[in-house]
């Protein structure tokens, strides 16, 4: 029997190592958040790795999200079992050595989605711009996300489409098979063009005979049923600042 396992956000795991591992990159680029990435990845990896946040709850635990550009204003995307549903919440949004406020202004009342809105802007940080896909991914076309699984700093995976299940009142989802693990959800897909594919929330588990978390079975909230205007009808009508996107 197989049932699903949300990658919540509380799981904080250790490490440990029997010596010194020799890094070809400097403690202060470990302390500033900044990593060598390879020329070979591609300009979207890169993209979606600069725009990768991680979404903090004090004393709570983290899940991840994407910083997206939309109509001259920033905003993080993520899932909504990492926020949690508590309108004007605050959270801490992280990009290396930086941090932020950011307050929970959407919260999706069934699929799994929710928008952080940033009170300030990241320096390091790089937004990729909202492009939702328009068209169903394939079975076998390549994706990619970052994250930060378990205590881990970002991580860049890629991935592909396997295939399609339906759960309950949320529909079609996309199935990946990539890498997830607790920490990740909330982290959005995207494929080679840098379209928004969906956001990352949930792994596979197995129960019997043994309880084991499946963690290259990952399950995807397709971004199609995100009305982002919409969702942003609320916001538009609290804040007093001056913004396109509101207009």
């Amino acid at each position: 029997m197989k049932k699903l396992l949300f990658a919540f956000c509380l799981l904080f795991g250790t490490q440990a190592h029997s010596e010194p591992l020799q890094l070809p990159f400097s403690d202060e680029n470990l302390i500033e958040g900044v990593f060598p990435v390879s020329e070979i990845s591609s300009k979207v990896e890169m993209q979606v790795r600069n725009a990768a946040v991680r979404v903090l709850s004090i004393g709570q635990g983290h899940g991840s999200g994407s910083l997206i550009r939309y109509k001259g204003s920033n905003f993080v995307l993520t899932a909504k079992h990492v926020t949690g549903n508590e309108i004007g919440k605050l959270f801490l949004i992280t990009h290396g050595n930086e941090a932020m406020p950011g307050v929970l202004i959407y919260a999706d009342p069934v699929y799994d989605i929710a928008i952080v809105y940033p009170v300030a802007d990241l320096q390091n940080a790089k937004p990729i711009r909202y492009s939702p896909r328009k068209k169903q991914m394939n079975v076998g076309e390549e994706v990619t996300y970052s994250g930060f699984p378990s205590t881990h700093e970002i991580m860049t995976f890629r991935g592909r489409v396997a295939g399609y299940e339906t759960t309950g009142d949320t529909g079609i989802q996309i199935i990946m098979h990539s890498y997830g693990w607790f920490g990740s959800s909330g982290s959005v897909v995207y494929d080679d063009n840098g379209d928004l594919v969906g956001i990352l929330w949930g792994v596979d588990v197995e129960w019997q005979p043994n309880l084991q978390v499946v963690g290259d079975i990952i399950w995807v909230q397709p971004i199609q049923v995100l009305d982002l205007d919409n969702a942003l009808v609320d916001f538009c009508q609290m804040t007093d600042l001056k913004m396109r996107v509101c207009r």
